[in-house]
């Protein structure tokens, strides 16, 4: 598979994927890596996450708030708003939509069209 078009159809898809691993707890950076790396195929690197963490706080779409840690820094914890479970849910409903069109193409293949 060519790499590049796989790694765009991936870069794409990150803030759904993890939007929706915050659905239901808060996480710090460390543990959403994790929780993404569980797919393989979703798994992601520091230098990816870091600053959609950042995009999705200053959009106000996650919350952050920054505790001790047991060895290390402060940890950043962050958390869906109101706005990202908003944000979620139309995300999470565009994307069945397009893949469901996409398989629908890919099982049926192109419909024909007729002129006039």
């Amino acid at each position: 598979m060519d790499k590049a078009w796989s790694s765009q159809l991936k870069k794409g898809l990150v803030e759904l994927s993890v939007l929706a691993a915050l659905r239901e707890n808060e996480a710090y950076g460390y543990q959403l890596l994790q929780r993404l790396g569980v797919e393989p195929l979703l798994a992601t690197t520091e230098s990816t996450l870091y600053p959609i963490m950042s995009r999705l706080a200053e959009e106000k779409l996650v919350a952050v708030r920054q505790a001790p840690s047991p060895n290390g820094p402060p940890r950043r914890y962050y958390r869906l708003t109101a706005q990202g479970r908003e944000h979620l849910r139309q995300l999470s409903a565009h994307w069945k939509e397009l893949s469901s069109a996409v398989d629908k193409i890919l099982t049926d293949g192109a419909p024909e069209t007729r002129n006039g």
